[in-house]
C-alpha cells in the first residue's frame, strides 16, 4: 500500500465525513471497525492480491476506547507509512451537534437526556481519547469547519499526488476567538505594536501591504522574525528525521486580523524557501472582536 490512514477522534467531530472524503478520492474505506479486527483487516488489505493502494480505517469509541492505543502501536510496528488522523471539536460544538441529531452519545448513560449530562459524556470521551490524540500524526479541529471546509482540509492533507514529505500549515488566529486545538507550535504575537489602534489601518488586514509594512518596520519585529526563522530552520529537519508527517505553526494576536496575519504570511514565504509547500490559513481574519 502506498498510503494507510487510521481515522479516530471525538464522536460528532466528523470521522464519517472525513472517511467519505477519502472514499470520494479513491481510497478503500472501512468504517466503525472494532480495534481488535483492524490489524487483521490491514494485513489482508496490504497483501498484493488485495489490490488496495490506499486504505483508510475508521475506528469508533464507546466500549472500544481502551483498545485503540494498543491497536495503533501494533500497526505502527507493522506498517511504516501509517498515519493517524484525529478529529476533534470543542465540547459546546459537539453538544449542539448531538442535540440537533438527537442521537445518543456512546459515552452517555442509558438514561442520559439533559445537555449537562451530554456535556459530561463528551468530556469523559475526551479524557479517554487523550492518549490517542497525543499520538496522532495530524489533528483537525472541526469546531469552525463546515463539511465543505473539512473536505478542503482533507484534500490538502490526503489529496491526489500526496507525497511523504512533511506537510506544513501556517495559521493565524485571534486569542479572543480561542486558541486552535489542532496546532503543534503556538506563537503569541501580541507583544508587537497593534495596527488596530491606527485609524487608517484598522479597517484593513495583515494581507494589505501597508499593514504588513507597519508590523515589520517595528524595531522588535525584525529581531523576532529572524530568531524564529532560525528556530524553524533547526526544528523542521529534526521533525522530519523523527518521521513527523504534519506540522502546524500558529501565530496569534488579539483579533486574528492584523499582526498574526502579517507574520503568518511572512513565515509562509520562509517555509516555501525551505523547500516545502505550506498551506496558509487565516482562521479569524473576517471575524469581529
Amino acid at each position: 500500500m502506498s498510503a494507510f490512514v487510521v481515522i479516530s477522534g471525538m464522536s460528532g467531530a466528523g470521522r464519517s465525513h472525513a472517511a467519505n472524503n477519502l472514499e470520494d478520492r479513491g481510497w478503500f474505506v472501512m468504517d466503525n471497525l472494532p480495534p481488535s479486527l483492524i490489524g487483521k483487516v490491514a494485513d489482508l488489505a496490504g497483501a498484493p492480491a488485495a489490490g488496495i493502494d490506499r486504505l483508510a480505517l475508521v475506528v469508533g469509541t464507546g466500549r472500544y476506547h481502551d483498545e485503540i492505543v494498543a491497536m495503533i502501536e501494533g500497526l505502527r510496528q507493522g506498517f511504516e507509512g501509517l498515519r493517524i488522523l484525529f478529529l476533534d471539536a470543542s465540547t459546546d460544538v459537539l453538544v449542539r451537534r448531538y442535540e440537533s441529531t438527537r442521537r445518543r452519545h456512546p459515552f452517555a448513560d442509558a438514561d442520559a437526556a439533559a445537555a449537562a449530562t451530554l456535556a459530561e459524556a463528551i468530556e469523559a470521551e475526551r479524557s479517554a481519547l487523550e492518549p490517542v490524540r497525543a499520538g496522532a500524526d495530524v489533528v483537525i479541529d472541526t469546531s469552525d469547519l463546515n463539511i465543505h471546509q473539512l473536505r478542503d482540509r482533507m484534500a490538502e492533507l490526503f489529496g491526489a499526488g500526496e507525497s511523504q514529505a512533511m506537510r506544513i500549515t501556517v495559521l493565524s488566529f485571534g486569542y479572543s476567538h480561542g486558541i486552535p486545538l489542532d496546532v503543534d507550535i503556538v506563537i503569541d504575537c501580541r507583544f508587537l505594536p497593534n495596527p488596530h489602534y491606527c485609524d487608517d489601518l484598522r479597517p484593513l488586514s495583515g494581507l494589505d501591504a501597508v499593514v504588513a509594512d507597519y508590523v515589520k518596520r517595528q524595531p522588535v519585529t525584525g529581531e523576532f522574525l529572524a530568531r524564529f526563522e532560525a528556530l524553524l530552520q533547526l526544528l523542521v529537519p529534526q521533525y522530519v528525521a523523527e518521521g513527523k508527517a504534519y506540522l502546524t505553526v500558529a501565530f496569534g494576536c488579539t483579533g486574528g486580523r492584523h499582526r498574526s496575519v502579517a507574520v503568518t504570511e511572512h513565515f509562509a514565504r520562509v517555509v516555501a524557501a525551505m523547500g516545502y509547500e505550506p498551506s496558509v490559513v487565516h482562521r479569524d481574519i473576517d471575524k469581529q472582536l
